[in-house]
């Protein structure tokens, strides 16, 4: 490390009010410290956890033949998201974050075997169990991966960390795509995907405790700029508790909560609208093509956030207005679509072979898809943002993913109810769209402005400290 050089960070601002890095030479490290190692191996996790959980919703309904008993597991595993959440950076104080990223690990593969039982015997009360189970380790997961992944790279590479790290997610997506359409590409009708393919999301994540273990913690990692990520936890656990609440109830995260709700809630939405329209293979087909969709539009949206030839403020607007935009041109087309279907009697269901009402249906599903994505990458860019501290990270990132649970929980139950989840949830959803757009305004316009530039600011400090 070159921790002797007289400085390492610079946090006089520009004209926008941003803290400037200094030109500086760039510090070796070694590939099995780096930033670029801990994203693939963050990657790895999400992959094998919430990655490989989505793989199986993106199949519908959690490739089972209706919706409803899924979306109200999955609703109780999102409010018990919303507790484990709320006290986990409790826990990061004492075990620390590498061992809370192995913790949050541990209940997705029972979440895997229960809707394989339900598939397979028809069972339902294991599926109940695994959700819980998930819901408890999920939360503290949430938290850890989001503190590291805003914590561990150096500011310039920050988004194409986060799209790196958030298109394994995706790749769940992609895989559990790959093998429901290989198993089902016959099936151009209703029904539920075949009870295999749950064997293989099992194995996959029972490995996710293991790919952990070979997270750097952050005291050994190495970054290009010589800083040392801080996620320790020094404060009592009431302290902290009291501290969580305090930074929720800021002017800046509540203001942003509509913009968390508008993008998150779809998640239910899309996945049942998916099972409701689309013949197996269709949703297979969806599954499959939204991994890579999700893939590609978040990458991009990373390395647009890290070009530094635009200022932070400018950066900060322009992804706003566009992603923004593009959701409501999302909820007006759904909304036509879904209105026009439930008029129709019978209900349709849309196959390949069914040409342009295929296509319309379809190409809606990829859309939600690739707003669901830019959001959440979005949201991350936002928060990273708004902490002043080490230490707020973590307590930042945890409230970030516990308002996403709790809205999550609010959109899976609400579309475990029939008429919810056949069109009411576009409707609702159209509706929180249009209500987060001024309070997103309110605390987007001021990044880069009077925030400036934290991530940079609260690195400067860490490195005062460990000088001092």
């Amino acid at each position: 490390m070159a921790s002797d050089k007289s400085e390492v960070l610079d946090t006089s601002t520009s004209s926008d009010n941003e803290a400037l890095p200094v030109v500086r030479e760039k510090h070796p490290v070694k590939w099995y410290r780096s930033t670029l190692y801990n994203s693939i191996i963050l990657g790895l996790c999400n992959f094998l956890a919430p990655g490989i959980w989505t793989a199986m919703n993106s199949l519908g309904a959690g490739g089972e033949e209706t919706p409803y008993l899924v979306n109200a597991a999955n609703a109780l595993t999102f409010c018990l998201m919303v507790l484990s959440c709320f006290f986990s950076s409790i826990l990061v104080k004492y075990i620390g974050i590498k061992p809370a990223l192995v913790f949050g690990t541990l209940g997705y593969a029972p979440y895997a075997a229960g809707l394989y039982c339900n598939n397979r015997y028809g069972n339902e009360w294991l599926v109940l169990l695994g959700a819980a189970l998930c819901g408890l380790s999920a939360g503290v997961f949430w938290m850890a991966e989001a503190a590291i992944a805003l914590s561990y790279p150096e500011p310039e590479n920050q988004g194409r960390f986060l799209g790196l790290w958030l298109s394994f997610r995706v790749g769940g997506q992609f895989l559990g795509g790959i093998i429901n359409l290989a198993l089902n590409v016959d099936n151009s009708g209703k029904g539920k995907v075949s009870y295999n393919v749950y064997l293989v999301f099992i194995a996959l994540q029972a490995l996710g405790p293991f790919a952990a273990l070979f997270l750097t913690p952050p005291e050994k990692v190495q970054r290009t700029d010589g800083v040392i990520p801080n996620l320790r936890i020094s404060e009592s656990s009431w302290t902290e508790i009291k501290l969580t609440t305090k930074l929720f109830a800021s002017k800046y995260f509540l203001l942003l909560v509509p913009v968390i709700a508008q993008g998150v809630y779809s998640e239910a939405v899309m996945f049942t609208y998916e099972s409701v329209w689309l013949s197996v293979r269709g949703r297979a087909l969806g599954s499959f093509l939204s991994g890579i969709v999700a893939m590609v539009s978040g990458n991009l949206l990373g390395a647009f956030l890290d070009r530094e030839k635009w200022s932070l403020k400018r950066r900060a607007r322009w992804a706003f207005i566009g992603i923004l935009a593009l959701q409501g041109v999302w909820w007006i087309w759904g909304t036509v679509l879904v209105t026009n279907y439930w008029g129709q009697n019978p209900l349709p269901m849309y196959d390949w072979k069914d040409g342009g009402a295929f296509v319309r249906t379809f190409l809606l599903f990829l859309g939600w898809v690739s707003g669901f994505q830019i959001n959440y990458l979005f949201l991350y860019f936002i928060v990273g943002n708004l902490a002043k501290t080490p230490e707020e990270v973590i307590r930042i990132a945890a409230l970030l993913r516990g308002t996403e649970s709790a809205v999550q929980a609010v959109s899976y139950g609400l579309n475990s109810i029939t008429v919810m989840g056949d069109i009411g949830g576009v409707y609702i959803n159209f509706g929180l769209w249009g209500l987060a757009l001024i309070p997103g305004w309110l605390v987007v316009r001021e990044i880069g402005v009077s925030l400036g530039d934290n991530k940079i600011v609260r690195e400067g400090e860490v490195v005062r400290v460990e000088r001092a």
